[in-house]
C-alpha cells in the first residue's frame, strides 16, 4: 500500500511539470519524452517554454516499448526486431524485400517489391508498364527481368521510382536477345532527392529494335549510380538514350558500357551530365569492337560546374563505323554573345578515342586527353576557353548558389526587399532515439559491420552509404577555431549546447516555409544578446536511421532574429533567425558564399538563414 501511495505521488509530481509542452496529466512520466522534459528542467537554469518544434523531435516511445528495446539493445537483438523498432521508435528504414512476381500482371501501379519476371518470351502485341513505385518517401525496388527473348513486340516502361526521398533501386535486365519490335524506357529515377541507382544490363543481344531511353537520375541530389551495360552485342538496332544525370547535383556516376561488340546499326546518347554541379563521372566505355556502325555522342558535362571525369575508351577497336562526338566539357555561348556555361572548371580526363571515321567536335577547358588516334580519325577543335559565367551585364554569377543563400548583414535592415531561399527540410521524417537506446549503438567507423547488421544494410546499399558518410563526418577533425559533436538524442544536444554556452540557454529556428523562393522584405530585425558579437551552437541534421545533428559552435558570430514580411501586403507571414559570421578568414576561397556575394575569405562577414528543422543555440537575453 505504501509503494502504490508514493508510485502515485510520484506520479502526479512529474505530470505538473509537463503542461508547458502540451503533455497531459495523465501522460505517463516514463515514456521517452517525459524523461526528456525531466532532464531539460534539470540542465537549463531558465524557465522558458520548451521549443515545440525540438520537443516534437523526441522518441514517441511509449513506457512499454522504451523498456522492450531497450533491453534487446543491451543483448545486442535490436536486428532482429528491426521492423517493429523502426515502426514505433519513428526511424527511417528500408523495407525488407521478399516478395517474387513469376507471372505477367495487368497494373498501372507497383511499390517496394522484388520483381523476378515481367513479359518473358512475349510475342506481338504491347506492355505497358505505368508506374512502378513513383512518389515513395524511401522506395526499396529490384526489377530482375523485364521482357526477355520476346519478338516483335513493343515495350513501354514510363516511370521507375520517380520523386522519392531517399532510393534504393536496381534494374537487372530490359530486353535481353529480344528481336524486332521497339523498346522505351521513359524515366528512371527523376526527381529524387537521395539515390543509389543501379541498371545491369537494357537489351543486350537484340536484333533489329529500335530503342530508347529517355531519363536516367534527372534531378537528383547527391548519391551515386551505375549504368553497366546498355545495348551490348546488338545487332542491326537503333539506340537512342537522351538525358543520363541532367541538372543533378553532387553525384557519382558509373557508365560502364554503351553499344559494345554491336554490329550495325546507329546509336545516340544526346546527354550525358548535363547541367550538374561537382559531377563525379567515369565513363568507361563506348562503342568498343563495334563494326559498320554510326556512334554519335552529342554532350558530355555541358553546363557543368567543377567536378572530376574520366571517360576510359570512345569507340576503340571499331571497325568501318562512324564515330561522332559533338561536345565535350564546353559551355555553351548563347546568341547575344555572352557566355551562360559553366561557372567553375572540372578536370577530366579522356583516354582513348579512335574509330576508323571520327569527328570530335568540341572538348572544353582544363581537359587531359591521352590517346587520341590521328591516323584514324579528324579532330575538329580543341577549345580552350575562359568559363566564368556571366550575365549580359557582365556581373560573374553562379547558378548553383541559390538567391538568399548567403547575405551581407546589412541586409537585415527593416524595409530591405531581398530573395528567400528555399529553407524546406528534405531529410526523411524521423524521431530523436533515447539515450538509453541510442548510447548503445556502435556509432564509429570501426564498427561500422556492427551498425549495418542493425539496420539490415546490404553491401554497396544506400544504407550502408547513409550509415558510412555520416560516420564519417561525425568522425572529421574540427576545422579551425571550430567546435563540434554529432548528438544521437536531445539530451546530448542540451549537454553539448551547456558545455560551450553554459545553462541558460535558448534554442531558435526559423518559424516556417513561408517566403520559401520568393522575394520577402525585412520587417523588425532583433539582435539576440544585443546584436553583440557572441557564441552560438547550431546544430544541422544528417542523414541516418534516427535523428542525428551535427552540432559545432564557432567563433566570432552574431544571431538575429527577423520578421518576415509579404512584400506587396506588408503583412508578417513568417519570423527568421538568421546567423552572421563575422570572421570568414578560415573559409575556402571557392565557398558558395564569396561565388554569390564576391570578396574573398576574411574581407567580408556573411550570413545565411537558419532552415527549416536546423537550429541555433544562445545564451538568452538578459531582463530588461
Amino acid at each position: 500500500m505504501l509503494k502504490q501511495i508514493k508510485f502515485s505521488f510520484l506520479y502526479i509530481s512529474l505530470s505538473l511539470s509537463f503542461f508547458d509542452v502540451g503533455l497531459s496529466s495523465a501522460e505517463n512520466p516514463f515514456t521517452a519524452k517525459a524523461f526528456l522534459i525531466r532532464y531539460w528542467d534539470n540542465k537549463i537554469s531558465n524557465k522558458l517554454p520548451k521549443p515545440a518544434f525540438l520537443i516534437s523531435k523526441a522518441s514517441p516511445l511509449t513506457a512499454l516499448d522504451l523498456a522492450k528495446l531497450t533491453k534487446l539493445a543491451d543483448s545486442n537483438s535490436l536486428s532482429s526486431n528491426l521492423p517493429s523498432f523502426c515502426s514505433s521508435a519513428n526511424l527511417f528504414c528500408f523495407s525488407d524485400i521478399s516478395q517474387k512476381h513469376d507471372k505477367d500482371v495487368d497494373f498501372k501501379k507497383y511499390s517496394n517489391e522484388n520483381f523476378t519476371n515481367y513479359g518473358t518470351m512475349g510475342h506481338f502485341g504491347v506492355d505497358s508498364f505505368a508506374n512502378y513505385s513513383d512518389n515513395k518517401n524511401m522506395p526499396v525496388n529490384s526489377f530482375r527481368q523485364y521482357s526477355r527473348t520476346s519478338s516483335v513486340r513493343d515495350e513501354k516502361f514510363t516511370s521507375y521510382s520517380t520523386n522519392g526521398n531517399v532510393a534504393d533501386d536496381t534494374f537487372n535486365t530490359y530486353g535481353p536477345k529480344t528481336v524486332a519490335g521497339a523498346g522505351e524506357f521513359n524515366n528512371y529515377d527523376t526527381n529524387v532527392n537521395v539515390l543509389h541507382s543501379h541498371f545491369t544490363s537494357y537489351t543486350a543481344d537484340a536484333v533489329s529494335r529500335e530503342q530508347k531511353f529517355t531519363s536516367y537520375s534527372q534531378n537528383a541530389n547527391a548519391g551515386d549510380e551505375d549504368f553497366r551495360s546498355y545495348g551490348k552485342n546488338g545487332n542491326n538496332v537503333s539506340n537512342v538514350f537522351t538525358s543520363y544525370g541532367k541538372s543533378s547535383n553532387v553525384i557519382g556516376s558509373t557508365f560502364t558500357g554503351y553499344g559494345e561488340g554491336e554490329n550495325g546499326g546507329h546509336d545516340k546518347f544526346t546527354s550525358y551530365g548535363f547541367d550538374t554541379n561537382n559531377p563525379q563521372n567515369n565513363f568507361r566505355n563506348y562503342g568498343e569492337q563495334s563494326l559498320a556502325r554510326t556512334e554519335d555522342f552529342t554532350t558530355y558535362r555541358d553546363l557543368a560546374n567543377v567536378g572530376d571525369d574520366k571517360f576510359t575508351s570512345y569507340g576503340k577497336n571499331s571497325n568501318a563505323a562512324k564515330v561522332n562526338f559533338l561536345n565535350y566539357g564546353k559551355p555553351k555561348t548563347g546568341g547575344s554573345g555572352f557566355n551562360y556555361g559553366t561557372s567553375n572548371e572540372g578536370t577530366d580526363v579522356f583516354t582513348g578515342y579512335g574509330g576508323s571515321v571520327t569527328g570530335f567536335k568540341i572538348y572544353g577547358p582544363n581537359n587531359t586527353f591521352a590517346d587520341y588516334i590521328p591516323n584514324s580519325a579528324t579532330f575538329a577543335k580543341y577549345s580552350n576557353m575562359t568559363t566564368a559565367s556571366k550575365t549580359e551585364s557582365g556581373k560573374t554569377v553562379n547558378r548553383w548558389v541559390e538567391p538568399g543563400k548567403f547575405f551581407r548583414e546589412a541586409m537585415l535592415k527593416e524595409g530591405t526587399v531581398m530573395p528567400f531561399p528555399d529553407i524546406k527540410d528534405k531529410m526523411p521524417k524521423r524521431s530523436f532515439l533515447p539515450r538509453s537506446i541510442s548510447s548503445k549503438l556502435p556509432f564509429t567507423t570501426s564498427h561500422l559491420w556492427e551498425l549495418k547488421q542493425i539496420f539490415h544494410a546490404r553491401e554497396n546499399s544506400t544504407m550502408e552509404t547513409v550509415l558510412t558518410d555520416t560516420l564519417l563526418e561525425c568522425e572529421r577533425r574540427p576545422s579551425m577555431g571550430e567546435t563540434k559533436s554529432c548528438v544521437k538524442s536531445i539530451e546530448d544536444m542540451i549537454d553539448f549546447a551547456i558545455s560551450v554556452l553554459g545553462n541558460d540557454i535558448v534554442v531558435r529556428t526559423t518559424d516556417n516555409l513561408k517566403g520559401s523562393k520568393k522575394d520577402i522584405m525585412i520587417g523588425m530585425v532583433k539582435g539576440i544578446n544585443g546584436g553583440k558579437v557572441t557564441k552560438s551552437v547550431s546544430c544541422h541534421q544528417s542523414l541516418f536511421p534516427s535523428l542525428v545533428y551535427y552540432c559545432h559552435s564557432v567563433p566570432k558570430v552574431r544571431v538575429y532574429e527577423a520578421e518576415i514580411l509579404d512584400v506587396k501586403s506588408k503583412a508578417k507571414i513568417n519570423k527568421g533567425t538568421a546567423i552572421c559570421h563575422v570572421d570568414t578568414s578560415s573559409w575556402s576561397a571557392t565557398h558558395g558564399a564569396f561565388v554569390a556575394l564576391g570578396s574573398k575569405p576574411g574581407l567580408i562577414e556573411v550570413c545565411h538563414w537558419i532552415f527549416e528543422n536546423d537550429m541555433t543555440w544562445a545564451t538568452s537575453d538578459p531582463i530588461p
